[in-house]
């Protein structure tokens, strides 16, 4: 499993209008193959920032799968217009830990 992070940065004073176009675009990247899960979560201290986590089944599920398809065209038109600057993106593997 893969975990995508990105910090949204919302031009402020968008964040409502972001957040209603978010759930117009959940239903297309949970549709995509290989996906898991999301979680869009707001800053406290900064209510502009957004962080969004998404769990893949495998890396290429999200860079060469979603990013591929012609529904992330769809995921930009709807997203994309709401961040100055636009998010970096990385990813992650869980780090196996001794249970102590």
């Amino acid at each position: 499993m893969i975990t995508e992070h990105a910090l949204l940065p919302v031009i402020p004073g968008r964040e409502e209008q972001f957040e209603a176009a978010f759930r117009q675009a959940r239903p297309i990247i949970a549709s995509m193959p290989g996906f898991m899960s999301l979680s869009l979560s707001r800053s406290i201290e900064s209510p502009s920032i957004y962080l969004l986590l998404v769990e893949w089944e495998t890396l290429q599920d999200h860079t060469l799968g979603f990013r591929g398809s012609p529904e992330y065209q769809q995921w930009r038109t709807l997203l994309h217009r709401f961040y100055e600057p636009f998010p970096t993106v990385e990813h992650f593997e869980r780090v196996s830990l001794p249970n102590h």
